[in-house]
This record gives structure tokens, sequence and C-alpha cells, in this order.
């Protein structure tokens, strides 16, 4: 079995940028630079012939490059917060994207999670911290800046395995897809 996900890598520049939001933030724990990302689609646990089914789809998907832009930040967890993360300006193409990965994980028998797709880089996971630090960390949010980030092209997305360790995940590019036409 292996634990994969598809994502959209990110550039240096909003990787960078992403970074300062992460120190600006009282995160207990943050994201490692080079494990942010914009999922698409977690896939969990998969059996490889069914990861090679997924991998195969995922290389018919054809879709022009589109631009996205980093806006906003928030948590996840409501009123015990687990995670900060920034968020993605509305765009159509990548839904379209999200839903034509998805769709081929199925046609290949995986099934995914059933919430709705919410685009986001997460910046730090966190347990719930007590009230005070809760309340610092929903006002360092409310007063972030990560708009400074900016946009970005998408040119390609990954498959990524993830490997689950004591310091967090650690994550393998298996294969990358170009977008290159289409509509």
């Amino acid at each position: 079995m292996i634990r994969a996900f598809v994502a959209i890598p990110l550039p240096e520049a909003i990787r960078s940028a992403l970074v300062l939001q992460q120190f600006l933030l009282p995160l207990p724990r943050k994201i490692e630079p080079e494990n942010l990302h914009l999922t698409l689609l977690f896939l969990g646990e998969v059996p490889e012939p069914v990861l090679e089914a997924a991998h195969e789809g995922f290389a018919g998907i054809v879709m022009p490059p589109f631009r996205l832009e980093i806006a906003g930040l928030g948590l996840f967890g409501g009123d015990r917060p687990r995670a900060a993360w920034a968020g993605v300006a509305a765009s159509a193409p990548l839904e379209r994207l999200q839903a034509k990965v998805e769709r081929a994980a199925r046609v290949a028998g995986i099934a995914p999670e059933r919430r709705r797709f919410r685009p986001h880089v997460t910046l730090g996971r966190f347990s719930p911290p007590p009230p005070e630090e809760r309340m610092r960390l929903e006002r360092a949010v409310a007063g972030g800046a990560v708009s400074q980030a900016g946009a970005f092209d998408v040119t390609r997305f990954v498959l990524y395995r993830s490997f689950l360790g004591p310091k967090g995940a650690r994550y393998e590019e298996l294969a990358e897809y170009p977008l290159n036409g289409g509509q």
C-alpha cells in the first residue's frame, strides 16, 4: 500500500512568501517549506496496481495552464483550531482540474474522502491551543498579509507519496503531469 495524494507544487517565490507568513503567525508547529503545496486530492492508502491505474488517468488529463493567486488566511477546527492555512482566490480552472483528478481517481477504483474541495496551502498543524493562545493566533490570522504572496502560473500537477514520521510527513514525487493544452 502506498499513501499518496495529488497536488500543485508551489514556485519558490510563493513558498518564500508563505514561509515569511508562517514566521509572522504564532504557529506551534510549522509545515516545512519544501512540503508546502496545494492538495487537489488525498488518495489515502492505495494498492500499487490501483495507484498505477490512477497514474494513467492523471496522465490523460488535458488542460491549459492557468493562473492562481494566494489570498487570505484561515484556521481549520472552529473553536478548537488544529491547522492554519493560506487560501486561494476563486478559480474555475482550478475547480475543473480538481474535478478531473477526482474523476480519474474514481475510475481507477479509489474512493476519495467525501469533503468539499477547499483550496488552501496548510501552513501549520497543531493541537488545539489554550484560549489565550487561540485568541492570539486568531488575531494574527485576521491581520495576516498573505495577499503579498501573489499569483503564479500552474503549469503542472504532481502525484506524491507521503511517509509519516515523528517529525511530520515527508513527501516523494512519484510522477508529474504537465498542463499544456485542451479546454
